[in-house]
């Protein structure tokens, strides 16, 4: 079981999902930087699209936007 600090109790299931969809978007958001896409680029493209159902956030300390954007920087420095 993993007990988060915020929201539902989840089980191993729920994590490999997690681990997934960040190992996808982090996948997606790489390919596009790779063609030279700007973060504003990044962000029309919304790479994280169908997961935001599910994770994401248009308010709050922690958005989509603020996600993307997060990623984008990290990997660009790469």
């Amino acid at each position: 079981m993993v007990i988060s600090a915020q929201g539902r109790v989840g089980d191993e299931a729920d994590l490999v999902e997690y681990r997934d969809m960040l190992t996808i978007v982090r996948d997606r958001i790489q390919d596009l930087i790779k063609k030279g896409r700007t973060l504003d680029q990044v962000q029309a493209a919304r790479p994280t699209f169908e997961y935001d159902g599910l994770f994401g956030a248009t308010s709050g300390p922690w958005t989509t936007a603020m996600f993307v954007e997060a990623a984008y920087r990290d990997l660009s420095r790469r």
